[in-house]
């Protein structure tokens, strides 16, 4: 999963930034609205964390801005602007969710997982695909009862492929929303990683769920 941090006090940007990062996210951050907009109009973002009070471009235009152009990316809006008016106008905007500073960084993550089951319309935080599950509170991963451990990086890949199951994910979709700005997009980290992967879901079982479709991409499930 990929996530647009816009939050303009360094300490508390890079402390969520590596956070995230921990918890398997790929993650672009920036202080500046206008920034913050500009990522957010030309990255396929699972979610975006925003603060209201950014100089130049305030949160909320940046919000009124984004949901005018029919972008749709869920948005968590952290602010330490608490009045419900605040919170009201900030909803009616578009936001998904609000939560006032301070927070419990376990709760933002809850928070951020139960938006991205709805963008992918997934109701239970396990995604199950035939024997595979993939527990997305826990981040663990199991094949036929048995536990499977991966890297963050082959996490990312195979839970977005897990939201995604049953369905034909090119390259370049995968790359966007499992690798951050920073990523190299002409490297074969994509291609180690997923080679990886395989292994360690398929390797030495008759089903096989990891299918690569030539000039295509990647579909995680049974072949029918």
């Amino acid at each position: 999963m990929r996530a647009l941090v816009v939050e303009d006090y360094e300490v508390l940007r890079e402390s969520l930034a590596k956070g995230l990062r921990d918890q398997g996210y790929a993650v672009d951050a920036t202080g500046e609205g206008q920034e913050g907009l500009w990522y957010a109009e030309n990255h396929p973002y699972d979610v975006v964390i925003l603060d209201l009070m950014l100089p130049g471009l305030g949160g909320l235009e940046l919000l009124r801005e984004l949901r005018a152009a029919g972008n749709t990316t869920p948005v968590l809006v952290l602010t330490a602007r608490d009045a419900i008016e605040d919170r009201v106008t900030g909803l009616d905007l578009g936001a998904d969710d609000y939560m006032v500073k301070p927070f419990a960084f376990d709760e933002l993550l809850a928070r951020l997982r139960a938006l991205v089951r709805r963008r992918y319309a997934h109701v239970d935080a396990i995604l199950r695909i035939a024997d595979l599950e993939i527990d997305t509170r826990a981040r663990r991963v199991r094949r036929a009862g048995d536990v499977v451990a991966l890297s963050a990086r082959e996490y990312a890949l195979l839970e977005y492929l897990a939201h995604r199951s049953g369905h034909i994910v090119s390259r370049t979709e995968l790359w966007d929303h499992a690798y951050d700005e920073a990523a190299e997009p002409n490297s074969n980290v994509l291609d180690v990683h997923i080679s990886h992967l395989r292994r360690k879901i398929d390797d030495g079982r008759e089903r096989k769920l990891i299918h690569t479709k030539r000039g295509q991409g990647y579909v995680l499930g049974e072949e029918p």
